[in-house]
């Protein structure tokens, strides 16, 4: 064993074991767990990874303004730079329920008055909640033209295709919420189908339904086929006219015109989309004709109720969401089990907190809530998994987020905000390359969506 050989240090005694513990290697045992303890750690990270993400946007960015290269590595090595300034305030700080502490000070507070574990972890929501605000910055136009060369007529697929909007040719123009859900019911329907690639509402809404050059809007949008139509509506009858056009050849694929009661609209829904489907070639598994044969609700009037709730939530602002709440309760009135219904309550209360209309706590329990009855009543609503997983997201529970998600993508695999989702929190818990994927899959998807394009933490695709 070792002894004390008098001079601060020690030998080894006869039998080779050691007496006692080296004084520098306990000080260093000692300074690493105080790293951990202060959260050093968790601090390098998240800014390692928030820093990382910023790079790359701003590497994609700044160019499109002609912002010169010196400045774009000056940032980059300010953001390398402050990370030991990070790691210095770790070290002597801490974050509190009562605001910023000296590290002493948050060692005396009692444990209720402590930060929580996971709070590093609120770095990686924060992104995705700035993320929806850097729309503003105009990124979007640069990806799009970005995407747009990039997609040569050879490369696009065959089988894909974007549901343009339909042209509203009722007599009330206030008609436009139902024209709009018509075409987004036949829209949704489509994306169901594995077989076919899907371009999200988001991306389409900003053309008409006959634009001028087809073809160029078809290789913006990265598809072969273009769907035109539109929606007359006269008390409880209802005419839809579409026609499924190859924007390369501009060759007219397929037309029908349907005069039908607004109580068959569903089936007109269905037989559209399951005409495309065949029209393209694309191969349907049983459960997928299943779906798109599926009827949301026999009420029309829920249906009515529930279209103008949509209508109202899309317009993103304070107001518009509660009244979009107002008509979702108004159709669940008229069917209580119509799920969809649910779906777009719980996304008005999560909207209005990101918009800072109501506190998150306050938004969270009527939106479980009414998850948790949509998913009672259907299991196969893709909708309500991604809503789901977006409610798990911002309660940092990223395990059950994930496993949300991934069954709504299974659901429906052209559904373009599940995979914009799902890159969330798989980049939260470590997974950069399967983020990065879900991230290219989404603006796939949806290349013209401004939150999509805008999101710091996909600033790398």
């Amino acid at each position: 064993m070792k002894i004390d050989n008098g001079t601060g240090g020690s030998r080894e005694t006869s039998t080779g074991k050691p007496a006692r513990v080296d004084e520098r290697g306990r000080e260093s045992i000692n300074f690493f767990a105080e790293l951990k303890r202060r959260n050093v750690y968790k601090v390098a990270v998240a800014y390692i990874f928030a820093g990382w993400a910023l790079s790359q946007g701003i590497a994609q960015v700044f160019p499109v303004f002609d912002v010169p290269n010196w400045i774009i590595r000056l940032i980059v090595l300010l953001i390398i730079l402050g990370l030991p300034v990070a790691l210095v305030l770790a070290w002597m700080f801490e974050i509190t329920p009562e605001g910023i502490k000296r590290t002493a000070t948050a060692d005396a507070m009692p444990a209720s008055a402590k930060p929580k574990k996971y709070v590093w972890l609120y770095v990686v929501v924060i992104g995705a909640v700035v993320s929806i605000g850097l729309f503003l910055l105009g990124r979007y136009s640069a990806q799009n033209a970005s995407s747009a060369a990039r997609a040569g007529a050879s490369e696009l697929p065959q089988k894909s295709i974007a549901v343009l909007p339909f042209d509203n040719l009722s007599r009330d123009p206030d008609n436009v919420y139902f024209t709009e859900g018509v075409q987004d019911e036949i829209l949704t329907r489509l994306a169901k189908v594995a077989d076919l690639k899907v371009i999200a509402r988001t991306s389409t809404q900003r053309f008409k339904s006959t634009p001028d050059d087809l073809q160029q809007i078809a290789k913006q949008l990265g598809v072969m086929n273009i769907l035109e139509g539109t929606v007359q509506k006269a008390g409880d009858q209802v005419r839809v006219n579409v026609q499924l056009i190859n924007a390369m050849t501009d060759a007219h694929l397929w037309a029908e015109t349907y005069d039908r009661k607004l109580t068959d609209i569903f089936a007109v829904e269905s037989e559209i989309a399951k005409s495309i489907a065949e029209t393209l070639q694309a191969r349907l598994t049983g459960s997928e004709k299943s779906s798109i044969a599926k009827t949301p609700t026999v009420n029309p009037e829920a249906y009515e109720l529930y279209l103008r709730g949509k209508f109202f939530a899309e317009k993103r602002t304070g107001a518009g969401l509660r009244k979009s709440i107002e008509y979702y309760d108004q159709s669940i009135a008229k069917d209580p089990n119509y799920p969809l219904a649910y779906v777009g309550l719980a996304d008005s209360h999560l909207l209005l907190s990101a918009y800072g209309a109501t506190s998150p706590k306050e938004s969270a329990r009527p939106a479980r809530a009414a998850l948790k009855k949509a998913l009672d009543l259907d299991d196969s609503l893709a909708q309500a998994h991604a809503s789901s997983g977006l409610l798990a997201t911002l309660e940092l529970d990223l395990d059950r987020a994930i496993t949300e998600l991934e069954r709504a993508i299974q659901l429906n695999p052209n559904y373009a905000t599940a995979h914009h989702w799902l890159a969330l929190p798989l980049m939260g818990i470590g997974q950069f390359d399967r983020g990065i994927v879900e991230g290219k899959r989404a603006i796939g998807l949806d290349p013209l969506s401004l939150i999509i394009n805008a999101d710091p933490l996909l600033g790398l695709l």
